[in-house]
């Protein structure tokens, strides 16, 4: 039988439970027992509903009595992708009315009232599902073993997606009101409130870290580039995710005019928009989301840097605001994974049959931004990768820089190459260039390449997109992750391995490895054959060297 606490919030009082460690034989070495504080669906906003769809989240209303947040509340509204299913994602409800959030702590005393004075980390969880699906809620994201095991405060949110979250409403802008952003926004409020209520929950409001995976990761990226974040986090952990995946102000109105097109009669105005049914507007984001192609590069519903107008949320692109030093004090922690596209080609029926000529057509229909002539870069991107695939195991010979044993000697064939060019023009060049932007203002900057290939399909997910989640986590047994990764000791002992790391970072500021500076470009990697490695993947990064 669990225990029942309460805290007191700014809108009144919510009772959770403290639930003690039942798995601690899971670990090899379990470095506490502690039990923990567990609070559910804590709402940071009122619901977006009504004539709050599409508007700035606002405080929540008083409630009297104690709130019960014993149980998780639901998502936003959405259409679960296979990655998100594969994740946990099917038992989670939906709502409009979302905008909450959950709490891990270990502090002692608040059955009692209280807390012990200690001001422990705050880590703050945002999770991916391309800014249109999950939600912070889902097993894998289970914050109890990373606030034991650390002594620290975990938080995870609900923020809109989709269209609900990221279209762009022209008849605010033209009123000079917020007309974009708005799942930004959620996700700056949730902060806010952390900031406001870490001492109650035994937490340090002044040491916040904010970390997430792929669109959490890219959010995080936004938020870099958002002035009303300012002060929010101290440092910043982004998992598969940098600050590219940001639409501009004409894209996103573009989208938004297929979007409204979609809904037809329910989006004749402002008003028909928000009283538009939920099933209406999910089936007008699929269509628009269908249709982008010729229109925006990247996911249709995104953050949207809207420029130099009033009230923008992001007044420029978050690359050139780190660029700037606009957010020179926060620490950053990037990686992505070994073999990322992997889990995207699953649904990539023309793959098996690609060949060089249909490669080259590839980078063709989409070639980076700033490439004069497309062809000449891609054929050249498929000789380099190529020829990297075949170098020396140990050693890259333009350098001389050691690699694992497990970067070396990939395959080469037109369609390893694709998944091998896709991952470093979506994930890691991106990464990479964040990287770069912020060593010039914070020498605090670690990188990371996770390599350990997930067990699901014999192997060959590869080392693919969210694979290092349950890692994060120590989620591994959790039923969804254990399917997908393999729940074995040379898995947990990574597991633990990462979340220490992680949980170093969020406390020191340090994960445990050297900066990733020029020319060492130091890099951890996390899987089978791990340690630091020296500029890894090295010849396939100079491919985009000026680009992206």
């Amino acid at each position: 039988m669990h225990r029942r606490v309460r805290v007191e919030t700014r809108a009144g009082w919510v009772e959770g439970r403290i639930e003690n460690r039942i798995d601690a034989d899971r670990l090899d070495e379990a470095p506490d027992d502690r039990p923990v504080s567990v609070f559910r669906s804590i709402p940071y906003a009122r619901p977006p509903t009504g004539p709050l769809r599409w508007a700035p989240p606002q405080p929540e209303v008083r409630w009297s009595g104690v709130r019960d947040a014993t149980h998780f509340g639901p998502s936003a509204p959405q259409r679960p992708s296979v990655v998100m299913r594969m994740l946990g994602m099917d038992g989670v409800t939906q709502d409009e009315d979302c905008l909450t959030l959950n709490v891990w702590t270990p502090a002692p005393d608040l059955a009692e009232g209280g807390t012990d004075g200690v001001r422990r980390p705050v880590l703050v969880w945002l999770h991916g599902g391309a800014f249109a699906a999950g939600a912070g809620s889902m097993p894998v994201y289970d914050g109890a073993r990373l606030a034991r095991r650390g002594d620290v405060v975990v938080v995870t949110i609900q923020y809109r997606l989709g269209a609900l979250g990221y279209l762009v409403v022209p008849e605010l802008l033209e009123r000079g009101e917020v007309g974009a952003n708005f799942g930004l926004l959620d996700q700056i409020a949730a902060l806010a409130w952390v900031h406001e209520h870490a001492e109650r929950l035994g937490g340090d409001p002044e040491n916040v870290t904010v970390f997430g995976e792929s669109a959490g990761a890219m959010s995080i990226g936004a938020l870099l580039g958002a002035p009303a974040a300012r002060g929010l986090f101290r440092r910043a952990i982004l998992q598969s995710g940098a600050t590219r995946n940001v639409t501009p102000l004409d894209g996103a109105l573009r989208i938004a005019e297929l979007f409204r097109t979609a809904l037809g009669e329910d989006a004749r105005d402002l008003d028909a928009l928000r009283k538009a049914p939920v099933e209406a507007v999910l089936e007008a984001q699929q269509q628009a989301a269908d249709l982008r192609w010729n229109h925006v590069e990247g996911l249709a519903f995104q953050p949207v840097c809207e420029g130099p107008i009033a009230g923008a949320i992001l007044p420029r692109p978050p690359l050139d605001a780190v660029a700037a030093g606009d957010v020179a004090d926060v620490a950053l922690l990037v990686g992505t994974n070994l073999d990322e596209w992997r889990l995207f080609a699953l649904a990539d029926q023309k793959l098996a049959a690609l060949d060089d000529e249909g490669l080259v057509r590839r980078i063709l229909r989409a070639p980076p931004p700033g490439v004069h002539d497309a062809e000449a870069f891609a054929r050249r991107a498929v000789a380099s990768y190529r020829s990297a695939r075949r170098t020396s195991r140990d050693t890259d010979p333009d350098r001389g820089a050691v690699t694992p044993p497990r970067l070396g000697r990939r395959p080469a064939d037109a369609r390893d190459l694709w998944l091998a060019l896709q991952t470093d023009r979506v994930f890691r060049i991106p990464a990479l260039r964040l990287l770069e932007a912020q060593l010039r203002h914070q020498p605090r900057c670690f990188a990371y390449l996770f390599t350990w290939a997930a067990a699901a399909l014999d192997g060959k997910l590869g080392s693919c997109h969210a694979a290092e989640v349950p890692f994060v986590f120590g989620t591994l047994d959790e039923p969804r992750s254990a399917q997908l990764i393999g729940d074995t000791p040379a898995a947990r002992r990574l597991s633990e391995r990462i979340m220490d790391a992680w949980l170093a970072f969020a406390r020191h500021g340090d994960p445990g490895w050297p900066a990733y500076d020029d020319p060492t470009r130091a890099t951890m990697v996390l899987g089978r054959d791990g340690g630091v490695a020296s500029d890894p993947l090295g010849a396939e990064r100079r491919v985009w060297e000026g680009l992206l």
